[in-house]
């Protein structure tokens, strides 16, 4: 049975890595449980694909955007907005920080350090491996030292969150578990799971009977790809 028992879980990864999709699905299943939830917005280094962009969907659900105001949402600038003060501290709130995507990004949470250093926030690390730079091990391995360095926190798991978008095969998930699992017996860091968008359910029925697998929904498609359910079943997050 997965766990997300941590109050504050931090989602890392590299550009294209998926940690956004994730963020709102953890959001949206702590919701389930848990009566006060936020999700930061601190992606200050891709403005294409925020969590702030769904930002009415969260709303509907009762889950507070820490996001800059709508006047400065779609600016390309590196904007973090002081919103996560309130609720780090308070214990109702259960959040999801979904942080920038590289060494960069990760700079925006090294500035949280001295206020989160004692909450013991997890640090889960986002793998494609169909982006070029963490396709390799050595590449995957020096983005989650960078991360750690410029956050100076540890990366305490690894997710498999390997795709192409609409184009993504069983084959790509495998590939990506692979690597997922080479780097976290490289590095000693856990390996959690992989996650699958739900319009490959079918397609992963032999994968998901040996492997710990989370079925999440894409929010964040492109203008030509098709709406996709969670087929009425709760979230495993």
């Amino acid at each position: 049975m997965l766990r997300t028992d941590k109050r504050i879980t931090i989602l890392a990864g590299h550009f294209g890595s998926g940690k956004t999709e994730i963020s709102i699905n953890l959001a949206l299943a702590k919701r389930q449980k848990y009566e006060k939830v936020a999700i930061n917005d601190l992606d200050i280094i891709n403005p294409y694909f925020r969590s702030r962009d769904v930002a009415a969907i969260l709303q509907q659900q009762n889950i507070e955007l820490l996001a800059p105001s709508n006047r400065l949402a779609t600016a390309d600038l590196p904007i973090v907005t002081g919103e996560i003060y309130r609720v780090l501290h308070d214990f109702r709130y259960q959040l999801i920080v979904d942080a920038g995507g590289d060494e960069d990004g990760a700079k925006a949470l090294g500035q949280y350090y001295l206020e989160w250093k004692d909450l013991s926030p997890e640090l889960l690390f986002v793998l494609n491996g169909n982006r070029p730079f963490v396709s390799s091990l050595e590449g995957a391995a020096f983005t989650i030292k960078q991360i750690e360095k410029s956050s100076r926190l540890k990366v305490t798991g690894i997710i498999n969150n390997s795709n192409i978008g609409s184009e993504t095969t069983i084959k790509d998930v495998e590939k990506g578990f692979a690597l997922s699992s080479r780097l976290s017996e490289e590095l000693e860091i856990p390996f959690l799971y992989s996650t699958i968008s739900v319009a490959l359910k079918q397609e992963a029925e032999d994968f998901q009977k040996t492997h710990d697998v989370v079925f999440i929904k894409r929010f964040m498609k492109l203008p030509w790809e098709k709406e996709e359910t969670f087929l009425g079943e709760k979230s495993r997050f």
